[in-house]
């Protein structure tokens, strides 16, 4: 395969965002970035750093070699022990957006309460 066929760094960081059915808001949230940032990435006006690309790979349970080079599967095989909370995040996927949306919002709520 070609260089001019794998997708650009920057597009595969939208990718990202897109198959967990994110915002630029959430997704910047949970990484700790501006949502602008995260626009200005992916829109290639920004370059994508390794910070960036740590973030990525450690909150979403992303292959670094996926994201830096578009080789391999974009999600790192779950652990044995994560494997209730694997369970919970592909039946997160499968809800539609809106329901998506309610259940952030109830752990946003969550994390309020916890740091009170």
């Amino acid at each position: 395969m070609s260089d001019l066929a794998i997708p650009a760094i920057n597009e595969r960081i939208r990718e990202i965002r897109s198959v967990l059915g994110l915002s630029q808001v959430k997704f910047s949230s949970i990484i700790a970035l501006s949502n602008g940032y995260i626009g200005g990435v992916e829109t290639g006006h920004i370059p994508v750093n390794d910070r960036l690309i740590k973030l990525v790979c450690s909150s979403f349970n992303i292959s670094e070699s996926w994201i830096r080079h578009g080789e391999g599967e974009m999600f790192l095989e779950p652990m044995i022990e994560d494997k209730r909370f694997n369970n919970l995040v592909n039946t997160v996927r499968a809800l539609p957006p809106k329901y998506q949306e309610f259940l952030f919002g109830v752990l946003d709520m969550l994390i309020k309460l916890k740091d009170k």
